[in-house]
């Protein structure tokens, strides 16, 4: 069944799968304002878990028992409408080492074949650039993700080692200020926004979020409640960090249920927008 039921905003009505966000029209929404549209995206159990421990112990992971190809198809509508997709270096090492796979799989898997042709039709290159975040620089640029013209830029703060920000620099091209003794959220943004870019997606983990609700520059945030329970310890969430203070307010902006997905269990696909 290749069909979901929106049930906000009303009336209820059953909506295709295939599109249902791109139907956010998120470059769209990037073009009306004055700065950057940020949003990001999770998945997560009935409980709130994101990750739990790998296979060896050590490491999280996504859990298998929420991850699922309906989710993922909507993850990569998300992806394929970002002009850069934030990351990070633990990303970059798992890519490099085989354990990670390229963010937007529009070009090397024919199920998204779709996607691929999206990008072409609205004009935009044809894979999103990198933005990665990291005050260490440990990790590797593979080779890969330089292909084709695509940009990699990595955000570090101002105690980075120069001679390790040298070596990027000759590597991937550009390695950005944007924070004193850490990355900050306005600075990043700020400085995506000088590059031109519009619409910033990120596809990465709990700390990052915190950075950008910290900062008040997250505008929309996706989530996917799937209709399983994990427990697990230790527990990892949406979002790592201090306390906000205040409260960050989401309003909904979207409900969607899929009844087919974890195998008839199904899933809520959600969306909000952050006020003030």
């Amino acid at each position: 069944m290749n069909t979901v039921t929106q049930l906000y905003p009303l009336p209820a009505q059953e909506l295709a799968l295939y599109g249902l966000y791109l139907g956010h029209d998120v470059q769209g929404l990037a073009a009306e304002r004055e700065r950057p549209l940020v949003y990001a995206n999770f998945v997560a159990s009935l409980d709130g878990r994101i990750a739990v421990p790998g296979p060896t112990g050590s490491g999280l992971v996504v859990p298998k028992q929420v991850a699922n190809p309906r989710d993922w198809r909507l993850f990569q509508e998300l992806a394929v409408q970002a002009d850069v997709v934030l990351s990070s270096g633990r990303y970059l090492r798992d890519y490099a080492s085989g354990h990670a796979q390229e963010i937007l799989r529009v070009y090397d898997d024919p199920q998204f074949a779709d996607l691929a042709q999206w990008r072409v039709q609205h004009g935009l290159s044809p894979q999103p650039d990198i933005a990665v975040i990291s005050a260490s620089l440990d990790f590797p640029v593979p080779e890969a993700l330089l292909a084709g013209g695509r940009r990699v830029l990595i955000f570090t703060t101002e105690q980075a080692d120069a001679r390790r920000v040298q070596e990027l620099e000759a590597q991937a091209g550009r390695v950005i200020f944007a924070g004193e003794t850490s990355v900050t959220g306005d600075r990043l943004v700020q400085a995506m926004a000088d590059l031109g870019y519009r619409a910033i997606y990120s596809a990465s983990g709990p700390k990052v979020l915190h950075l950008l609700l910290t900062a008040g520059v997250l505008d929309r945030l996706y989530l996917t409640l799937a209709n399983r329970l994990l427990g697990s310890d230790p527990f990892s969430t949406i979002v790592e960090g201090p306390l906000l203070a205040p409260a960050v307010g989401m309003r909904l902006q979207s409900i969607t249920y899929d009844a087919a997905g974890l195998d008839g269990l199904g899933q809520l696909f959600l969306s909000y927008d952050r006020t003030g």
